[in-house]
This record gives structure tokens, sequence and C-alpha cells, in this order.
């Protein structure tokens, strides 16, 4: 049985997204991945590209599921309202496609991919592209994404949800 899965990794100007198909649970097949980017100052706006870009990415993609990463509290209070902004636009994208949605913590994504909920961006990268046998690394939101994606895919699998 295979799934496709999107992952997405929120940001105020940038949002990472990665699509995967899965065949059973450590055998997956990189399918593409990307950011969507916003260009506009006015947050309002920016928050209606990235609702249309995520959509858009949903469309194109035609997943089975959808997992997100939970926002973790940063220390700028503002650019933790930002991307909590930005992660419930995604969210309410995604809910719109009618799909099950999955949230997943950055720890638990670290732990899933790499072995380790402390590991570091290159890490992760590292990983991503070692286990999806791409010939290079992806960029970090597109890394993320598809780390995300990847979780989500041991969980599904491992819980026989599919």
């Amino acid at each position: 049985m295979k799934a496709r899965i999107l992952g997405l990794d929120p940001g105020s100007r940038l949002t990472g997204f990665g699509v995967i198909d899965c065949f059973s649970y450590f055998k997956f097949q990189y399918v593409s991945s990307g950011v969507v980017r916003m260009t506009q100052k006015v947050l309002a706006i920016r928050l209606k590209e990235l609702f249309e870009g995520v959509s858009t990415v949903i469309n194109t993609f035609s997943p089975d599921w959808i997992c997100v990463e939970k926002v973790f509290v940063n220390v700028n209070p503002r650019s933790t309202l930002c991307l909590g902004q930005a992660r419930g636009v995604v969210l309410c994208s995604a809910a719109m496609s009618g799909l099950p949605i999955a949230e997943y913590t950055a720890l638990q994504i670290k732990k899933s991919v790499v072995g380790n909920g402390h590991a570091g961006k290159n890490q992760v990268q590292y990983m991503v592209a070692y286990l999806l046998s791409l010939q290079e690394k992806v960029g970090s939101d597109a890394s993320d994404a598809l780390a995300c994606a990847i979780c989500c895919s041991q969980r599904i699998f491992s819980s026989s949800k599919l």
C-alpha cells in the first residue's frame, strides 16, 4: 500500500514543503520539495499568499496525508506571534482539503529522522538526503518539511492507520 505525504514547515516569510511517497515503515521515495515564499510586507497579504501557496501545493501533489510541524516558543514574542499566525493559515489551508492532518514537534521529528531529538539542522539535512537517496541536500526549510513527512510516514505505518 502506498501513501503520499505532504510535510509542511510553517514560517512567516518562507514555508517549506516536502512530498514523499511511502510504501512501508522505512521505505519512501522523494517526490518534490521547495518553499512557499511570501513577498509582501503587509502581514495580512503575506498570510493570503501563504494560504494560496499551500493550497496550490496540495492541489498539485494530491497527498493522502498532511503533516505540520508544531510551533516552538521563540525568545522574541513578536516573531512567535507571526509564526503562530502563519501556522494557523497553513492548518486552515490543510483543513480545507479535507485530508487527515498530523502535527509533530521538532523534537519528535528530529528523533524520528536522526535518532536524536536535539539534532542540529545540518544533521537533519544530511539524514533527509540519505534516507531519500538525494544526490545533494535540499534547503533547510524544505528539509525540515521532508523530515516532518518522514516522521509522519513512520508513525502511520507503525500504528497501521493506513
